[in-house]
């Protein structure tokens, strides 16, 4: 069984309390199954991520939307699991639905893993979402210092020159600084598209 999703099995069977439900979709390996889950009405939360994560993880594309939502979620367990399964689900909407996330100022606070998402993905959609997320939290007072750092980091990932500029600004904010000289020298050498 997979890591991350043992990680969540073990993680929402305290929220199910180990019922009948949680161990059929635990085991069950019908997709059409995962899929009802996904569309009927009055499911619990586990119920759906559990559906979503599989079918996800096995490249079914049902999972999308239901996956977009618990990336958006305030729960960052949830958020990383729905990130684990988009990475590998190969939707072609996958990096939009990311940037739109990462890019909402007003939910900047569950950035983190929409930003991790848009590296993981090496998407066209990525390095201009990931600098029009870091742009703003180069503020002095900003107090979502880690998302800035997830963007630093994927740009440095990603190592294209459009994010030069940013990262350059970003040399200027102690708690990030030393992120962001390791993104340009990697850029710099040419590590990286771009």
């Amino acid at each position: 069984m997979d890591e991350e999703l043992r990680s969540l099995l073990d993680r929402v069977r305290r929220e199910s309390g180990g019922s009948a439900a949680y161990e059929q979709l635990a085991a069950t390996v019908d997709h059409d199954e995962l899929v009802a889950v996904l569309t009927e009405n009055e499911r619990p939360l586990w119920a759906r991520e559990i559906a979503a994560f599989r079918l996800g993880a096995e490249g079914d594309r049902r999972a999308f939307e239901a996956l977009v939502l618990l990336l958006n979620h305030r729960d960052p367990e949830r958020c990383a699991s729905a990130a684990y399964a988009l990475a590998r689900l190969g939707d072609p909407r996958t990096a939009r639905a990311a940037a739109a996330l990462a890019t909402n100022e007003l939910r900047t606070a569950y950035a983190l893993h929409p930003v991790r998402l848009l590296t993981a993905l090496r998407a066209p959609e990525s390095v201009p979402a990931l600098i029009r997320t870091l742009r703003p939290l180069l503020s002095t007072h900003n107090p979502y210092w880690r998302v800035a750092q997830a963007c630093i980091e994927g740009l440095g990932e990603l190592g294209d020159r459009q994010a030069v500029e940013v990262l350059t600004e970003a040399l200027a904010h102690p708690r990030v600084a030393r992120s962001a000289a390791w993104a340009l020298r990697r850029i710099q050498a040419g590590r990286g598209r771009g």
